[in-house]
């Protein structure tokens, strides 16, 4: 990994206005441009809004209207978007899907693997966990639930994923977003040195919705790196240094404060992990 500038973005959405959440994300990007910001992360759903029960009314097709306007922006202002979205899937359901546009024109995309209860009758589940790669950092993307499994950031980081991108759409009913997020997302990133970068949707909806917000970053040691839980849309920009996860990655260190876990991994006694049923 190479040093990297990223940005979160805290953004407040309407439901279905997808003109007009369009064009807050080309503000946030130029602002970020202006500030020498090579990746930025937006919040889960950021496109057409986060509701379950309207997403399949909103949802569009990739490439489309919503991808082709991201991919412009990658271009216009060289820089790495993840932006989420509704996907259409060929089947009554869409995916949560973040797109991720390059410099280049090219459009990846991660689909959300993992859905929470009240999400499972309006959304498909997606069935891959790919790594993508820049000239700078590998990194994958988890969004929202995806972080409660830990099993997901381990296959992330296997596969060589440097960097985290976690882009959610947290209710403020759920609690103190900060301190709910400290609790796994330290975890994460400690037992299988990465990064986690996290951001939320913000603010009220239009649709009786209400998002507690909250941008965080935290390091491969699972130390706070930077954040920003004051409620409010903006941007959070943070320097990500390579040279710890460098030195863990490239068994670099000289003790084993620094080692990298998942070298040392067993995997014959792991077996119940892919065990469909659970034991009590």
């Amino acid at each position: 990994m190479k040093d990297l500038r990223i940005a979160l973005v805290q953004m407040q959405v309407t439901i279905g206005d997808v003109k007009k959440n369009r064009e807050k994300i080309a503000a946030f990007v130029e602002e970020a441009a202006g500030r020498k910001v090579e990746m930025i992360l937006f919040p889960e759903l950021c496109v057409q809004g986060y509701n379950r029960e309207r997403a399949r009314e909103f949802a569009e097709p990739i490439p489309g209207e919503s991808t082709n306007h991201i991919s412009q922006l990658a271009r216009s202002f060289n820089m790495v978007i993840l932006a989420g979205l509704a996907e259409t899937s060929g089947c009554e359901k869409p995916y949560i899907t973040q797109v991720v546009a390059y410099p280049n024109g090219q459009v990846d995309k991660y689909r959300k693997t993992h859905l929470g209860r009240s999400e499972k009758p309006h959304f498909t589940p997606g069935d891959q966990l790919p790594v993508f790669e820049t000239e700078k950092a590998r990194f994958g993307v988890e969004i929202c639930w995806d972080l409660h499994f830990p099993e997901v950031t381990t296959v992330l980081s296997l596969q060589g994923a440097e960097i985290i991108f976690a882009p959610h759409a947290s209710p403020t009913i759920v609690g103190d977003r900060r301190d709910i997020w400290l609790k796994y997302l330290s975890a994460r990133a400690y037992d299988n040195s990465v990064f986690v970068a996290a951001c939320n949707l913000v603010g009220p909806t239009g649709e009786n919705q209400e998002f507690c917000g909250g941008a965080l970053v935290i390091d491969p040691k699972g130390n706070v790196v930077a954040e920003d839980f004051r409620g409010k849309e903006g941007l959070l920009v943070v320097d990500l240094d390579s040279r710890l996860i460098n030195t863990i990655r490239h068994n670099e260190a000289t003790s084993m404060r620094h080692s990298f876990y998942l070298q040392s991994r067993r995997p014959e006694l792991y077996q119940l992990l892919v065990n469909t049923q659970l034991t009590n």
